[in-house]
């Protein structure tokens, strides 16, 4: 595939975040034709909310995003040994809509931390909540990039060859994937 889509989903809201960073250097290096930052600001998941209003226009158009890309890459933060609850959030939230829009969708996942693990906990824990939705969640390499606020330089590209390195090959797999 000469060019694909790519969105991206941070499970930080933080606009200079380390995980929107690692993103944005994810399309760079993944050569995406186009590429898009979803928007997690959504209600918390509230069952009641559900049957009384349906499904908030805000969901539908995450859902609608991750069901027209041609692949999805994900940026976690590690909170308290996990993801973030936001990102969770989200996943419950699309997990309620028509359709399955991650089913067979190419999945890269990739996290960025201020403590040195880089987010190895995270990432396995956000290949379990990915497993239900049958998305093709790709295997690695791993791309943990630790004491991240000294990962990027002024213009927000990784410094370390060693990063670089482990998410071109990533993402060089999440293009094939999308072919």
């Amino acid at each position: 595939m000469a060019s694909y889509s790519l969105l991206g989903l941070s499970g930080s809201l933080r606009a200079a975040s380390c995980n929107r960073r690692l993103l944005a250097e994810a399309a760079r290096l993944g050569e995406a034709a186009s590429f898009a930052q979803a928007d997690l600001r959504l209600p918390l998941y509230d069952g009641d909310l559900e049957e009384r209003d349906g499904i908030p226009t805000e969901v539908q158009a995450l859902a609608d995003a991750i069901a027209a890309a041609d692949a999805v890459v994900i940026a976690t933060p590690e909170y308290n040994k996990g993801i973030s609850g936001v990102l969770k959030n989200a996943l419950d939230w699309v997990s309620r809509t028509e359709g399955s829009p991650w089913a067979d969708k190419p999945v890269a996942i990739m996290s960025a931390t201020a403590g040195r693990a880089g987010g190895e906990r995270a990432q396995t824990m956000l290949r379990s909540c990915m497993i239900p939705f049958r998305a093709h969640v790709l295997p690695g390499p791993e791309v943990l990039v630790g004491a991240c606020h000294d990962a990027f330089d002024e213009n927000g590209h990784l410094t370390s060859e060693l990063y670089i390195k482990a998410l071109s090959t990533l993402m060089g797999g999440l293009r094939a994937a999308a072919a």
